[in-house]
């Protein structure tokens, strides 16, 4: 692997399966309406060793936005008793390639985990290998983690209103929500109740998907095209945004595939942008609604 990329193979996985300072995350998460428990699916079949880290428990649970950032107190609780270690290496996986591993990965970086990596291709990639599984739920052994939160990468509500709504601020911070381009644009409806279509005014859009082939990252040549696609300036800091926070993270991970350090994430995203206020949208007429 090499110094700057975020990812391992699964053949370096495969090697390190018996080593007690590896931890292996499945991180799997399906949308509300998919009718998949990503839990149940662990239990059914799991790369051995791994732990399940469930994105909507080890979460601010008191907030009415799904799966905002956890407390360092509630993080470190919750993945110490998964017997993860703050200086273990830890690898993490979805059942997707790549979908919420990004998040899961965005979770531990900004809790100051120093040596956190995704496994390219995820769980796909494990099973077309035809490598081991494990079944049953985890049982693993307590270990210390003692997250420091990093609260500078996590944009909230406030801080992306006065950048949205003042000129000078948008010339100089950048948002990228990575939501599909009918959603962006308002030509499309929001999967969730009650939530506006549209747009932060001033944001820019490149669709994770566009980042992604066969559950894998693009290469960093072809990240670098998409960044110039949508007009991104890797000059300017960043701040990454989506549908309810999951894969706005993905944009993260891109932008660490290159060498670029940009973990801003509004937490929020569209789940709380989107919602009825008077916080601006634009819609598909670019006419504020």
């Amino acid at each position: 692997m090499s110094e700057i990329s975020p990812f391992v193979d699964t053949q370096f996985v495969f090697d390190n399966l018996n080593d007690s300072n590896f931890s292996i995350v499945d991180a799997s998460w399906h949308m509300p309406n998919s009718n998949q428990s990503a839990l149940e699916n662990f239990i059914s079949g799991h790369i051995p060793g791994a732990v399940y880290f469930d994105l909507d428990k080890i979460a601010d649970t008191t907030s009415s936005l799904p799966h905002m950032v956890a407390s360092p107190e509630t993080f470190s609780k919750m993945v110490g008793e998964l017997g993860i270690g703050e200086n273990d290496t830890i690898v993490i996986y979805d059942s997707s390639g790549l979908f919420s591993a990004a998040r899961v990965w965005w979770n531990f970086k900004i809790m100051g985990a120093k040596n956190c990596f995704v496994i390219r291709g995820g769980l796909p990639k494990w099973l077309r290998e035809n490598r081991p599984m494990a079944t049953g739920e985890a049982n693993p052994a307590a270990k210390q983690f003692n997250a420091i939160l990093q609260i500078e990468q996590v944009t909230e509500k406030s801080e992306l209103l006065e950048i949205a709504t003042t000129p000078e601020n948008l010339n100089e911070v950048q948002i990228i929500d990575v939501r599909a381009k009918a959603r962006f644009s308002a030509q499309a409806p929001e999967p969730r109740p009650g939530i506006r279509s549209g747009r932060i005014p001033g944001s820019k859009n490149l669709p994770f998907m566009d980042l992604i082939k066969d559950g894998e990252m693009i290469t960093p040549d072809a990240i670098i095209e998409q960044l110039k696609g949508a007009n991104v300036d890797l000059n300017k800091p960043i701040i990454a945004s989506c549908g309810s926070g999951v894969t706005a993270p993905i944009l993260c991970l891109a932008l660490a595939e290159i060498g670029v350090e940009a973990m801003r994430v509004y937490d929020g995203s569209w789940s709380e942008w989107g919602m009825p206020g008077n916080h601006p949208v634009l819609g598909a007429d670019d006419k504020l609604v």
